[in-house]
């Protein structure tokens, strides 16, 4: 861009911002001030660059045709509602003023629809095609920020802190676990090793390797729910026997171990378990 041009376009830039301020005092307030004074401001240095002094018009009576004109073409760009729409809805409106002043109260929607030589369900139809292209500032509902009345998905402080509890003895019962099923859930978990591979390490069967997983599983389960909720927990079938004694003492050492992950404010993940 030219000097020249540079010069124009400098000095006529308090042009782009009178023209946006005298549109933005006609239009709803959801509008972004700034989207149309960047459109005008590209529609001043195009003016610059394309003005012919020779035509006997002013720089500024010129930009200032072209910025309108750019304003204008934006709004209809964000504008949801047809050009028609709108068109309409503004000889509703002043069909409805000028009634209004002469009957000295407000017409019905049948009056109105008698002078313009529509129908009701038009007038009707009209309104709801401008009420749907209406838009609506989310800041607007009164003093209270629109953020604080919906619903949100977001979980809060004390469910993170479940959450962190929760995580934490997982990670405690999994460290808990025999040896061969810790193995198993560590590899096939979060190794994500495929349990051909497994087997062969252990030196068992495919199939042995999914029973001692489902055994893994089974036992996290009760762990977490013997700490947390131990109603849950189903009694064993067979109370006084070994089993049942290695189970009891499984879900003690998971109830004592806490690690530092389980405590609130430390790091708690799945990732942590070694």
């Amino acid at each position: 861009m030219s000097q020249s041009c540079e010069d124009l376009v400098t000095a006529h830039m308090p042009l782009v911002g009178h023209i946006v301020r005298e549109i933005m005092s006609r239009i709803p307030a959801h509008v972004s001030r700034d989207d149309l004074a960047s459109a005008g401001l590209v529609a001043l240095v195009q003016a610059a660059k394309s003005f012919d002094p020779s035509r006997g018009v002013t720089f500024a009576r010129y930009a200032a045709t072209r910025v309108r004109g750019a304003t204008l073409d934006e709004l209809r760009s964000i504008d949801w509602a047809s050009r028609s729409v709108r068109r309409r809805a503004r000889e509703l409106e002043d069909t409805r003023n000028k009634l209004a002043a002469d009957l000295g109260r407000t017409p019905t929607d049948a009056e109105i629809a008698s002078v313009l030589g529509m129908s009701v369900e038009e007038i009707a139809a009209n309104n709801v095609d401008v009420s749907r292209a209406a838009v609506m500032s989310l800041q607007g509902f009164g003093e209270t920020p629109i953020d604080d009345l919906l619903p949100s998905r977001a979980p809060g402080p004390e469910q993170m802190l479940e959450q962190r509890e929760r995580v934490g003895y997982l990670v405690d019962a999994v460290a808990e676990l025999p040896k061969r099923l810790r193995t198993v859930v560590e590899d096939y978990f979060f190794c994500e090793r495929p349990m051909a591979e497994i087997a062969d390490e252990l030196g068992v069967t495919e199939s042995r390797v999914s029973q001692m997983r489902a055994e893994a599983l089974v036992l996290l389960k009760d762990a977490l729910n013997s700490v947390l909720e131990p109603s849950l927990v189903a009694p064993h079938s067979r109370p006084d026997g070994c089993a049942a004694r290695r189970r009891d003492a499984y879900f003690c050492a998971v109830a004592g171990r806490r690690s530092v992950a389980a405590r609130p404010g430390a790091p708690a993940t799945l990732d942590e378990i070694a």
